[in-house]
């Protein structure tokens, strides 16, 4: 079997010299301002979460519910940093110890930030769940603030609410730029982000229900919030590494097969010397890799120039195709493409049945 050559042609340095890449992929103009816009919101939601998490722990006193809401703006560091480091190893060009690039830093920034997410969540869960079972009353006292008895809640609840609506309106910006970018880490951050407002109506809650003397309420409300950090670490665990385990390339929330998939074969049956064609397309981080396997009509070998418009062809369909192989080949081999033998097998059941 012989393979067409691979990947896109990189451009001069003259051309587009400013134009932002991921690699040797050079981003359309869309995807150019949503990545700048993406950096500038990351910045913004790390200058918040300081401020945040500052004022948090001025106001936190020995409630449960306050720990567990500052842990959770805590880990929050960790997307936008994530994203930034990973933006900043994509651009890299692939090398020879690299010869795919580094694409993979989004699903390592994503495994990391969801990992850290179980870490803490698991520990939250513990440190809140035994204080309820302990039966442990938060001393939620006085403070003098401007020279006036303050009750401390009062001020935990401003706290609070001050943390409620901007992580919400950040996470609704940065959900359609990951997915033009099809960045996970973004996404994550985002989906972190628009859940947040949970975090800080749990503790709110959690502290009211102190002030009229349910005892509980403070760490039932820290449960609650542990809860939420355990599912979003787990979550984001499991994807992460489904991608980094070369599943087949899915939406940046990991539920659906992409539909480039199908797009991509669809695109090569229409080529008039092809009579059937499948592929195997793996997500690299923004980017996918593509094996398409092809069967000529009546079994004539394709010319170059052939194979070379079948992978122009294919790459023309979007920026994320970044690295084409085609492959030109007797049968759609079933040993590689697994879902082509399980059809085999399947109608070889049914015909077995039929007989």
């Amino acid at each position: 079997m012989t393979a067409a050559p691979a990947g896109r042609s990189p451009a001069t340095p003259d051309d587009h010299r400013d134009r932002a890449r991921f690699g040797h992929t050079e981003l359309p103009e869309e995807q150019e301002r949503a990545l700048r816009r993406a950096v500038r919101l990351a910045w913004l939601t790390i200058g918040f979460l300081v401020t945040a998490v500052v004022l948090l722990y001025l106001v936190m006193g020995s409630s449960q519910a306050m720990k567990a809401a500052w842990a959770e703006d805590m880990l929050s560091f960790i997307p936008p940093f994530a994203f930034l480091v990973a933006l900043h190893l994509t651009r890299k060009p692939p090398s020879p110890q690299h010869p795919y690039g580094h694409h993979r830093s989004v699903g390592v920034g994503h495994l990391v930030a969801g990992t850290s997410l179980v870490i803490m969540g698991t520990f939250l869960v513990w440190d809140s769940g035994s204080g309820l079972l302990k039966q442990e009353h938060p001393p939620i006292g006085l403070m003098e603030v401007a020279g006036q008895q303050v009750w401390s809640g009062w001020l935990m609840i401003g706290a609070l609410a001050y943390t409620l609506v901007p992580p919400v309106l950040l996470g609704r910006a940065k959900m359609p730029l990951a997915e033009q970018l099809h960045d996970r880490v973004l996404h994550a951050d985002a989906d972190m982000n628009k859940a947040d407002w949970m975090t800080a109506a749990g503790g709110i809650v959690g502290i009211l229900g102190v002030g009229v003397g349910l005892w509980w309420a403070d760490a039932a409300a820290a449960l609650f919030i542990s809860a939420s950090i355990l599912r979003d670490g787990v979550t984001n665990v499991r994807t992460a590494v489904t991608a980094l385990m070369d599943a087949r390339a899915s939406t940046v929330d990991g539920t659906q097969v992409h539909p480039l998939v199908g797009r991509i074969d669809a695109r090569l049956r229409e080529l008039p010397w092809v009579e059937q064609a499948r592929s195997r397309v793996r997500d690299e981080g923004h980017v996918f890799h593509v094996e398409s396997f092809v069967v000529p009509i009546a079994g004539i070998p394709p010319e170059l120039a052939q194979l070379r418009e079948a992978r122009e062809a294919v790459c023309a369909l979007d920026w994320k195709v970044q690295d084409v192989v085609v492959v030109p080949t007797e049968q759609l081999p079933g040993d590689l493409l697994p879902a082509v033998g399980a059809e085999r097998e399947e109608r070889a059941v049914e015909g077995h049945d039929a007989g």
